[in-house]
């Protein structure tokens, strides 16, 4: 039995700063993950284990032809093996180019919102910057959860994350005072990603937790003399709190003084669906993650263009 996720009409909208939250419970305790993420709900069934792995990762199941990495969520949330129970659920994911199954135990429904409606956590609840909260969205009555399945993901598999040896490879590069503002709210993500664009020679960067943040410095900026020229590039996650992405993007290409910034969207969350949005909104580019080889080449040509 699965229930594949419709494209819902969310996916055909452009810039309307909303978000669909599909909310899950481990343990009864309520959880979301962004529906753009998700590509089927199945019921568990027979997990092969795989050895040296890590401990929240199950193993390997094949539904139909594809061979999907199995990894349990409840186990990785509380660090105690869990009860694996005929009734659990596979949410199956694709995203950064990955499709995965992550083991929850009831699927409560699909709500859509605004990311005005979804706040950081506190430092304190989530442990600081590496926590795996990504925001608390209010569902109806409920208070949600949305959890960094990028950051599970980089944590289990280090090796699908941003790899700083495809910057090295290029050998040396020239320092470039290009200023270059990244909107980008997972901590450790705007780390890497800082991290990359230096050895780059990319390092007149301005970092921002969210769209809302980044546009609030745009406007900052609009109140003082050729602001377009202060800002040369901007790299910007989708899921972001308060503001995603292709809000920020079609907020600066629809401003006469921002328009010719130059706007990569660099998210998991790239796919055929997502590019009509992005394209929709004005991006002048739009890749997926990790690809940060790619990423630092099309700033490099966008920049050489004098866009």
């Amino acid at each position: 039995m699965s229930d594949q996720i419709s494209n819902t009409g969310i996916l055909l909208e452009s810039g309307t700063n909303e978000i669909e939250i599909m909310e899950f419970t481990i343990d009864g305790n309520l959880y979301g993950i962004n529906v753009a993420k998700v590509r089927e709900i199945i019921m568990s069934d027979k997990v092969n284990p795989m050895p040296h792995t890590h401990p929240a990762v199950e193993g390997v199941f094949k539904p139909r032809d594809t061979l999907l990495t199995v990894i349990d969520l409840p186990m990785y949330l509380t660090g105690v093996p869990s009860d694996k129970k005929d009734r659990d659920l596979f949410i199956i994911t694709n995203f950064n180019n990955l499709f995965m199954a992550f083991r929850v135990h009831t699927v409560e429904g699909i709500y859509r919102i605004s990311w005005q409606s979804i706040q950081k956590p506190d430092k304190i609840i989530t442990g600081g910057d590496d926590g795996v909260a990504t925001g608390i969205a209010q569902c109806g009555k409920d208070f949600v959860t949305i959890l960094d399945f990028e950051k599970i993901v980089a944590e289990i598999s280090p090796e699908t994350s941003i790899k700083l040896e495809e910057i090295e490879k290029m050998g040396h590069r020239e320092r470039n005072n290009s200023h270059i503002v990244i909107a980008e709210d997972s901590i450790l993500l705007s780390k890497m990603l800082t991290l990359a664009l230096s050895k780059a020679g990319y390092n007149n960067v301005t970092k921002f937790n969210n769209g809302q943040e980044t546009w609030d410095y745009f406007n900052t900026l609009k109140n003082e003399e050729g602001a377009d020229k202060k800002v040369d590039l901007v790299i910007t996650d989708i899921e972001m709190p308060m503001m995603d992405g292709h809000r920020l993007t079609k907020l600066i290409k629809s401003d006469d003084e921002l328009k010719d910034i130059p706007v990569v969207i660099f998210s998991s969350l790239i796919n055929e669906e997502m590019q009509i949005k992005g394209k929709e909104v004005g991006a002048d580019e739009q890749l997926s993650k990790p690809e940060i080889g790619h990423l630092v080449e099309v700033i490099d040509h966008l920049l050489s263009n004098g866009k």
